[in-house]
């Protein structure tokens, strides 16, 4: 039913894709405006609107697919960190393991 789609953001002009779970999630919560902006340039804009600085904003690679992103806080250090596409994938897993008891 979703197929990922390739936008631009009207911040930086780079392209992003708006994945087909992303558009199932915001078909979920009844949203029906794809986004304008990629992850990393909301991320900033939701910093910049609350009135916080973005220098806590930290670059980081996801520690399962490998891909850059940026996120609103510094890392510790002690814990991974998950771009949200792996990050919703291992919640889902989560979920499911202890929902049906099953021992990963």
């Amino acid at each position: 039913m979703f197929n990922d789609k390739e936008l631009i953001c009207i911040q930086c002009a780079k392209s992003f894709i708006f994945r087909a779970g992303e558009q199932e999630f915001f078909s979920t919560k009844g949203l029906t405006n794809t986004p304008k902006r990629c992850e990393n340039c909301r991320i900033f804009n939701r910093l910049y609107r609350a009135g916080k600085s973005t220098d806590v904003i930290s670059k980081v690679t996801c520690e399962e697919c490998r891909t850059e992103f940026v996120i609103p806080f510094r890392p510790l250090g002690y814990k991974p960190v998950y771009c949200n596409t792996c990050f919703r994938g291992r919640k889902t897993e989560e979920v499911r393991v202890t929902h049906f008891g099953v021992s990963v």
